[in-house]
């Protein structure tokens, strides 16, 4: 099992999947978005399983003070040049993803 963990300190679903593997005793690497962005291969990797809309986080502040709801864009390259505006956590498992606080999936991948 490899697991990934992509998110922010400040984001309570990201501090829950942390939570969630540590309490099963299972090791990930946690990247923090504020610190350092997705490279293009890792973003393709995740694309294959999830459309880069719904990568974008259209709720949170980044988005709406970038103002990005008003303005035509390349929401992947938004998204490479501002990992802020990711929707966390992002959780991989290989070729496995998940978005958000998804513990039933978790738990289907540690069996």
């Amino acid at each position: 099992m490899n697991i990934q963990i992509f998110g922010t300190k400040k984001c309570n679903d990201t501090k829950k999947a942390e939570r969630f593997f540590k309490e099963r005793g299972i090791k990930f690497h946690y990247r923090d978005f504020a610190e350092k962005g997705m490279s293009k291969g890792e973003l393709d990797n995740i694309k294959r399983v999830f459309d880069v809309e719904d990568l974008i986080d259209k709720e949170g502040k980044e988005y709406k003070k970038r103002n990005l709801q008003y303005i035509i864009h390349d929401i992947e390259e938004e998204l490479l040049s501002d990992p802020l505006l990711f929707k966390t956590p992002i959780v991989r498992n290989g070729n496995q993803v998940t978005i958000g606080f998804e513990p039933e999936i978790w738990k289907s991948w540690i069996e």
